[in-house]
């Protein structure tokens, strides 16, 4: 079969498609013939050489879609260990749910992966309610598109998308938000109560940290929750010596006095723990296919590439070039 194999660390143009044998499934697994695959951080990170790394060499891919060779079933799976960007892939049949007829292989994909985190950040770390008012960080994102689709599908008011060009703030007012703001704004936790009728914002999603999530903190109503997703390696420092927000992760320091002043909380949502649970994993994603189905919220696909071209793609999500989801067709050779 054709793969990308990781081989050594390294530049985008060192990824290359090669031939290798298919894998063997294990007990509990099963082969799918993949369509589509994604590209996450997590396979730019692998790619880069950032720890945990797997053994090398390695297929990269940490989601994929496509037929169940036992029974030809279309399925989407998460694939923790990588395996992806590949015609076939060794899947857990425990990460893996069926699609059900109406939804097409690209909305499944991007539903699985980063619609099952944008639903756990709202509804189970930040414990969502109706008329709340919500704030999304990296709102044109992979997850940051759906969590603001998914607020205002749960009747939050007003819904405040943060992304960092114009255009980007054009594509998630188009997505339905009330307001878009810049993340660079030095008056940002102000924007943020005024967007929200002068109290501050109920729920803050954020995946970027640094100076965003200390604004996001300072712009919290009383009772208000930031929720946090993911971490990563810092980016350059900003003045005070912070993470720049326009780069992903950074370390916030808050106080418990803070806390309590501000009648506040923090959470965070690692994915890990709803794939780890069989039943919660199969609702969420039944809830998700549901609205898909509905049109209440859709993945927005930003480019489809070649195996060929991943090293492209993965050069275009490290710049923070694309918007939604960027998939990869595993069949397609040119």
């Amino acid at each position: 079969m054709r793969a990308v194999v990781l081989r050594r660390p390294g530049a985008f143009d060192a990824l290359r498609v090669e031939r290798i044998p298919e894998p063997s499934p294990g007990p509990g697994e099963s082969l799918i013939d993949i369509t589509l695959t994604g590209v996450n951080f997590d396979d730019l990170e692998r790619a880069a050489g950032v720890p945990p790394q797997p053994p090398l060499p390695t297929v990269l891919g940490v989601e994929a879609v496509g037929r169940r060779r036992a029974d030809g079933r279309r399925v989407v799976a998460l694939l923790r260990q990588g395996g992806g960007y590949a015609e076939v892939a060794a899947a857990r049949d425990a990460y893996t749910v069926e699609v059900p007829a109406g939804i097409d292989d690209a909305q499944a994909l991007g539903l699985f992966e980063q619609g099952v985190t944008a639903y756990g950040a709202l509804s189970l770390a930040g414990r969502l309610r109706a008329g709340e008012s919500v704030a999304v960080s990296a709102a044109a994102g992979g997850v940051g598109h759906l969590a603001v689709q998914l607020a205002i599908a749960a009747g939050a008011a007003p819904v405040i998308g943060l992304a960092s060009t114009e255009a980007k703030r054009q594509f998630v007012t188009r997505l339905g938000v009330d307001v878009a703001l810049d993340p660079a704004d030095p008056e940002l936790a102000d924007r943020l109560r005024a967007a929200s009728g002068g109290t501050g914002v109920d729920l803050f999603v954020d995946s970027v940290g640094g100076t965003v999530a200390r604004a996001a903190l300072a712009g919290l109503a009383p009772f208000g929750r930031l929720v946090c997703l993911g971490w990563r390696a810092p980016g350059p420092p900003d003045g005070d010596g912070a993470t720049d927000p326009r780069t992903p992760a950074g370390v916030v320091a808050v106080t418990t006095a803070q806390l309590a002043q501000g009648s506040i909380g923090c959470a965070g949502f690692w994915m890990r723990h709803v794939v780890d649970n069989r039943a919660l994993l199969c609702a969420i994603a039944e809830r998700l296919f549901d609205l898909a189905a509905r049109e209440r919220v859709a993945v927005h696909v930003d480019r489809t590439v070649a195996l060929h071209e991943v090293g492209l793609a993965h050069a275009a999500v490290a710049t923070r070039a694309t918007k939604g989801k960027v998939l990869i067709d595993v069949r397609r050779e040119a």
